[in-house]
């Protein structure tokens, strides 16, 4: 059992490395170039994901019941339809907003990169640079939400057809949501590297977050495309 429990976690862990979750991480870190405050949103999307995961397990596992394969597949195309919005979103970034990079210190004398754009400025001026630090990403929080609940019908599949023991499963998915909370942390760890590398070569940082953008939205038109069928 222990073993079994174990599995949940590092298959949880697996899951958060599935092309849809990196996809949408990858369009949010793109805008946040420090490693803490990718961290707090990949926290926050596992925390997100974990929670919808288990309250929509919970929900079908205690009524012995599963979803519905429409209800499923509308799940997965909603999922679709955010990724063409997150990628279409970097790519609007970068065309409309001209962003660059430039290092900035704050008052406790601590300094660096951060995107900027001049868009609305006429004259361009280093010293006026002001920028703003959300307190807690919502947005994050909401995407981990729509994975948990397109996920959520996979996973009570498998965990049904593995365990037969109420509270065991409830538990199994419990650390199931755990791990993908840690795999999401460490990926968002992980994509923050490069992007903060080039920020000094503001080509470089550019053509990353170009391919984000262009592979996200890719995405989601593929995951519209295929449950489309589904829904006609």
């Amino acid at each position: 059992m222990t073993n079994l429990l174990l599995l949940g976690f590092l298959i949880g862990m697996r899951h958060a490395l599935e092309a849809d979750h990196l996809a949408a991480i990858a369009s949010i870190s793109s805008k946040n170039h420090t490693i803490s405050t990718n961290l707090k949103h990949g926290l926050v999307w596992g925390i997100g994901h974990t929670t919808t995961l288990f309250l929509f397990g919970s929900i079908v596992i205690l009524m012995d019941n599963i979803i519905p394969e429409n209800v499923a597949q509308f799940l997965e195309f909603s999922v679709g339809i955010m990724l063409i919005f997150l990628g279409l979103n970097v790519i609007q970034r970068i065309i409309k907003e001209k962003v660059h990079y430039h290092a900035h210190k704050h008052q406790n004398g601590k300094e660096h990169f951060h995107a900027h754009s001049h868009i609305d400025e006429k004259d361009h001026n280093t010293s006026s640079h002001t920028h703003t630090h959300t307190s807690f990403p919502y947005k994050t929080l909401f995407i981990g939400f729509m994975h948990g609940m397109a996920g959520s019908a996979a996973l009570i599949l498998l965990t049904l057809e593995t365990i037969n023991s109420i509270s065991v499963s409830l538990f199994y998915m419990l650390l199931f949501g755990i791990g993908s909370i840690v795999g999401m942390t460490a990926i968002s760890i992980v994509i923050t590297i490069p992007l903060r590398a080039s920020c000094k070569l503001t080509w470089l940082h550019n053509s990353l977050q170009a391919s984000i953008g262009v592979l996200t939205l890719g995405l989601g038109i593929t995951i519209v495309s295929q449950t489309t069928f589904w829904l006609i």
